[in-house]
């Protein structure tokens, strides 16, 4: 995990974080993550080009996967219905419910982790942006690839369009396939449950959730083999740039904190400066001074020009010399 605190700082910064100032930063990274995926649709011929470029790839290097692991879940129903639920539904689950247990269990990596996380989605919307590509399950049918959701879409509540509810597949962008961040996702929630977890058991689900994840997007025909390493190398990346990004962040913060600081400073001193002058028919006396005009009227009383108030005594004649 990335460390950029010593343990005394960061035990004050995870002492300022709070679930109802979390909680809206993750719905933003995620609105504005779906949002992005939505705007960086490209054009149908180009995320074409760019799917049979990657399988074309993929068979020269004799690592198409997905081919086989396809139509074993087309015939095997058994396999194909579980995944379909599993591809649908599991990263909306299982990553939000391992931050939640960072969170409460693990503070002191709760905020690299997220970070990570974080760092690693937007670059994965770079890539959406820059790379449209087409899934196999929607190449033409002569590239031998069946669209699994499809096909078992009245097992589920999701429609023909990926994982989508039905009749809201107009909001989600079927061309954004490379990279994977369903195995991006699955992967760092690996890494969460193999290092935090604490059991054999936590560590067996830290291999087999990104493993079957993998299996899953590839059988379903909704991802390719190389999307699937995009989404690893896409969360390599962001586990190397999170500490840069914790280290802005708090750059970002102490600035706007010590500008608030010195506002503050500001204003308490203003008011004091108010509070210690007292003015009275324009002119303005020093701290020790309740009326003005002070010392000249002790003066006209008989005090010698230099001696104090104190020596003057109360407004008292001075004694004769």
């Amino acid at each position: 995990m990335p460390q950029t605190e010593t343990p005394g700082i960061e035990a004050d910064r995870r002492s300022r974080l709070r679930w109802w100032t979390e909680l809206p930063l993750i719905l933003m990274v995620y609105a504005s993550y779906s949002a992005g995926r939505l705007l960086a649709r490209g054009d149908t011929t180009s995320a074409v080009d760019h799917g049979l470029a990657i399988l074309r790839i993929e068979k020269f290097l004799h690592i198409n996967a997905e081919h086989p692991l396809n139509r074993l879940f087309t015939r095997e129903a058994w396999l194909g219905i579980p995944a379909d639920f599993w591809y649908a539904s599991l990263h909306y689950l299982i990553t939000p419910a391992i931050l939640i247990w960072l969170f409460r269990s693990r503070a002191q990596v709760y905020r690299a982790a997220r970070t990570w996380l974080m760092t690693s989605t937007f670059i994965g919307l770079i890539g959406f942006t820059l790379l449209p590509t087409c899934p196999p399950r929607l190449l033409s049918p002569d590239y031998g690839f069946v669209d699994t959701m499809a096909k078992y879409s009245s097992y589920g509540w999701w429609g023909g369009d990926a994982s989508a509810p039905r009749g809201l597949g107009g909001m989600t962008n079927q061309y954004a396939a490379m990279p994977s961040l369903h195995c991006g996702w699955a992967l760092w929630c690996g890494v969460m449950l193999w290092r935090y977890g604490g059991t054999r058991l936590t560590k067996v689900l830290g291999v087999a959730y990104p493993l079957l994840t993998a299996i899953v997007v590839m059988g379903t025909a909704n991802h390719y083999l190389l999307d699937a390493v995009a989404g690893v190398v896409v969360m390599g990346l962001g586990f190397l740039l999170a500490p840069q990004v914790m280290k802005a962040a708090d750059r970002i913060r102490t600035r706007f904190e010590g500008r608030g600081s010195l506002v503050a400073a500001r204003s308490r001193d203003a008011s004091l400066g108010t509070e210690t002058s007292i003015v009275s028919g324009g002119c303005q006396t020093s701290p020790g001074e309740r009326i003005p005009r002070q010392r000249e009227s002790q003066l006209g009383t008989g005090a010698e020009p230099g001696a104090s108030p104190t020596d003057a005594g109360d407004g008292a004649p001075a004694p004769a010399r």
